[in-house]
């Protein structure tokens, strides 16, 4: 029979890996598969570039976290050749005494950019302030200061959503002394931007 593909469904007793296993007997792609694929060629191919990384004026919103750590919801404002923004959190857990509050900005230039992703040089600043509590002062705060230069790198899954990574200098003044070389390689950042 050409044109008839034959599959062998298998259902597993135990259910170990997977309860459904195809497999096309003849080797060859099922019709279904070479229609998809096809239809998707087309609309690739018919679709332009989109119109992302670094579009000038666009506005974003979403939530970043700087390499120390701290962060919150985020807004970001996309000028073409750089993209400078700032991010606001808040966390009040139960108990007395033990709100933080985050506040940041960030700026970084576009030394390179493709219509979906741009990689910046610039950095961060944030000042946070948590709870401190001491055995002789149970009531005290620390506020930490955190200077971060370093790079991003910003991948637009969509025209208009963008996943940002950064890598670089985490340093620490004020109740925050101190010094990291760190990166955040997954995540850092999630943006929706409006045109």
């Amino acid at each position: 029979m050409s044109g008839i593909e034959i599959m062998k469904l298998e259902l597993g007793r135990d259910h170990g890996s997977s309860l459904l296993d195809y497999r096309f007997l003849s080797g060859e792609h099922a019709p279904m598969l070479k229609n998809t694929m096809l239809a998707s060629l087309l609309i690739m191919g018919a679709s332009g570039v989109a119109a992302a990384g670094g579009s000038p004026g666009s506005l974003g919103v979403g939530a970043e976290f700087q390499l120390s750590g701290f962060g919150g919801a985020s807004v970001n404002y996309d000028a073409g050749d750089f993209h400078v923004g700032g991010f606001l959190g808040f966390h009040d857990p139960e108990g007395d005494d033990n709100t933080e509050f985050d506040l940041g900005a960030r700026f970084y230039y576009h030394v390179h950019s493709t219509a979906m992703s741009d990689f910046g040089v610039g950095g961060s600043f944030s000042v946070v302030n948590v709870p401190g509590p001491t055995p002789a002062d149970p009531e005290a705060r620390d506020t930490g200061v955190f200077i971060e230069p370093g790079v991003q790198l910003r991948v637009f899954l969509a025209s208009n959503v963008a996943v940002s990574a950064n890598v670089g200098l985490s340093i620490g003044v004020v109740d925050a002394s101190g010094v990291d070389v760190t990166g955040q390689t997954i995540g850092g950042g999630l943006h929706y931007y409006f045109f």
